[in-house]
């Protein structure tokens, strides 16, 4: 695993080290945590009210455009979108992402400036809400428990890419608890090359800081997200998932290391 310079490392392994101040502790608490549940559920019923009639889940994505930057907002910290001009290189993409903590979905839902899709795992389907929104959004649901069925989830990515949808997913599974990039599965890279659209690695800077994993306030902080060069999958056949995934793998961790050292 690559490792950080000191200063670095003994931040992103012991988030207490980039605590804030007790001020700023209570503030999320107090103010900020309340206004961000209340704009989840808010904006959560306005967008499956309009499930109701949007099948497309078009409104529904524009209504969570919203939401997200209201919760940049309240988060403090402001965003700075690097490669911007590479989004508008092709219509439709995979854009696989690095995954640090909870409000990395914000952050892409906000800065990412056309629709697209996400996979999310199975289980979250089943919840209250949550799942309803992912359900009538047109999300995509990822179910591992066996073999066959996460075979079944990437033939639903492959099927929304050769609709014309953009997915943007996060190749990790979950959450870093130490801010490091963890191993990638292949899943991005087979759906890329089925669908034959380029794999656009995506690196996120500062969500990790802004708010660790197990951990209940938030640090504001200049963010980063870094738009790298889009991978070709053209000729390229599934055997080569790996290998491709590799590439996605070593060049959001080399950006990354970039613009944290």
């Amino acid at each position: 695993m690559t490792q950080l310079p000191p200063p670095e490392q003994e931040a992103v392994l012991n988030p207490a080290a980039a605590s804030p101040r007790p001020a700023l502790r209570w503030l999320t608490y107090l103010l900020l945590f309340p206004l961000i549940a209340l704009a989840t559920t808010g904006f959560g019923c306005v967008s499956l009210i309009c499930g109701l009639w949007d099948k497309s889940g078009r409104q529904q994505h524009a209504i969570a455009h919203i939401w997200a930057r209201v919760l940049l907002l309240l988060s403090l910290s402001p965003v700075e979108l690097i490669g911007a001009d590479k989004l508008h290189l092709h219509e439709v993409a995979v854009y696989a992402s690095n995954h640090l903590s909870y409000y990395d979905t914000p952050v892409l839902f906000a800065k990412l400036p056309f629709q697209f899709r996400i996979l999310a795992k199975q289980g979250l389907w089943k919840v209250p809400f949550i799942g309803w929104y992912l359900h009538r959004s047109g999300q995509v649901p990822v179910d591992q428990s066996s073999n066959r069925s996460a075979i079944a989830s990437l033939s639903r990515g492959v099927a929304a890419l050769n609709a014309g949808m953009p997915l943007v997913l996060f190749p990790e599974g979950g959450r870093s608890a130490t801010g490091h990039t963890q191993a990638f599965l292949s899943g991005c890279a087979y759906m890329a090359i089925k669908a034959g659209v380029p794999l656009v690695p995506v690196t996120l800077v500062g969500t990790y800081e802004l708010l660790p994993i197990h951990t209940y306030h938030l640090t504001p902080r200049p963010l980063k997200i870094i738009i790298g060069d889009p991978i070709p999958t053209v000729g390229l056949s599934t055997r080569e998932a790996d290998a491709l995934t590799q590439r996605l793998h070593d060049t959001i961790t080399a950006t990354y290391l970039h613009h944290t050292t």
